[in-house]
């Protein structure tokens, strides 16, 4: 007996409907806990790369001064 009834056939689109519904909110579930943590990730590389900017820019300053006593050495 083959032929399912309407109501069969309603029941098992739904029930398919339900399935692909709990896969997705699975998936978008995962998908969110990966954007929070890339997000983490994110700030503290952007917080480590300040600190290294800021060292730059101190070791510039660092080097200028070595560059300008050099300089009133040599005259």
């Amino acid at each position: 007996m083959n032929n399912l009834t309407t109501l069969e056939k309603l029941s098992e689109k739904v029930s398919n409907i339900l399935q692909q519904y709990r896969l997705l909110k699975t998936e978008n579930e995962t998908l969110r806990i990966q954007v929070v943590t890339l997000k983490a990730e994110k700030e503290v590389k952007e917080q480590e790369i300040e600190k290294l900017t800021e060292q730059n820019v101190l070791k510039d300053i660092e080097i200028e001064e070595i560059v300008s006593k050099i300089e009133s050495i040599l005259g």
